[in-house]
């Protein structure tokens, strides 16, 4: 039962997924300050490089990781500083941030005399918890067996929603994403908010980063995480800005991801459908998420925050 093309592809989904569950759970906790950041691509390059270093050169996939969020997060300040002090278009600042980063990458990946490009990581992450609990039939190899970062996915998430819905913090994060005029009437600081959780967004897109290098792609190569960076903006809307939800949504990616290879097994008809149109597959699902943002009154409706993307200038109070 376990060997079944359907658990299979469930299992490879939350692999292929978890990546994306670090980085879009950034990017909603980044959006709930009311801070849009186009720049997760450039920041995950930028925390899958540092953290392929780093473990390269310690064989510690701990550091790596810390190293990635340390990276990662470094790398958001340039967006806070230039939207948040600077009150430039967050669009522009976003896209300027991806392009630095994926150019970044690609030169630190290819530096000095003995160059990370071409070479495998020390270290990877391994699957724990196998046995006899991942060989329960249907549910094993969906909750056990995987690696220690898939577990650490869901407590991430748990503890997103947890801090977003029940905490004090929390709910000075959301007022500024909804009405940061009001909240700094209330006394919160909204430039402190927005500048700490761009910050956070920045670790967790640096640590998602990390796992694509260490895990789902242990050999450096120029931009191992493809358009992940992108994905993750858009299941943010997918997710309607909640934790929890992105955790499937990036789990639905992942499977749109498998599918070309799930098609391929099963035979004809359905290995008879060109790969290249199944490839194509998980970024319309993110096209069409994008389209929603572009509609103010639709977004608003699945819960964006009512200030996203807007600067706040304290004189309008």
């Amino acid at each position: 039962m376990n060997d079944s093309t359907l658990i299979l592809t469930l299992v490879a989904a939350i692999g292929l997924g978890t990546g994306l569950v670090f980085a879009t759970v950034g990017e909603i906790i980044t959006e709930r300050a009311g801070n849009l950041n186009l720049g997760v691509q450039g920041m995950m390059l930028v925390g899958a490089v540092a953290g392929f270093w780093a473990t390269f050169n310690t064989e510690s996939l701990l550091l790596g990781v810390i190293v990635a969020m340390i990276a990662g997060a470094a790398f958001s300040v340039i967006h806070a500083f230039a939207s948040v002090s600077l009150r430039v278009s967050q669009i522009v600042s976003g896209l300027a941030l991806t392009i630095f980063g994926t150019g970044l990458s690609s030169f630190l990946g290819e530096a000095g005399e003995d160059p990370l490009v071409g070479n495998p990581s020390k270290a990877t992450f391994e699957p724990i918890l196998e046995g006899g609990l991942a060989d329960i039939p249907v549910i094993g190899p969906l909750i056990f067996g995987h690696d220690l970062m898939v577990y650490v996915s869901w407590l991430t998430v748990a503890a997103a929603s947890y801090y977003l819905f029940h905490t004090r913090m929390g709910l000075s994060l959301r007022a500024v994403g909804e009405d940061p005029a009001s909240a700094e009437s209330a006394g919160v600081n909204v430039a402190r908010v927005r500048y700490a959780h761009i910050m956070a967004g920045g670790a967790l897109a640096g640590a998602g980063g990390a796992y694509f290098s260490l895990a789902l792609v242990p050999t450096w190569q120029n931009e191992p995480i493809g358009a992940s960076g992108w994905i993750a903006i858009a299941l943010v809307i997918l997710a309607s800005w909640r934790p929890w939800r992105a955790l499937f949504a990036a789990y639905l990616f992942g499977a749109a991801t498998r599918i070309g290879f799930t098609m391929q097994t099963l035979g004809e008809p359905w290995s008879n459908i060109p790969s290249s149109l199944l490839a194509m597959l998980p970024f319309v699902l993110a096209i069409i998420a994008m389209l929603v943002l572009a509609s103010g009154k639709r977004a608003r409706f699945l819960g964006a925050p009512a200030a996203l993307g807007l600067p706040y200038f304290r004189e309008q109070r």
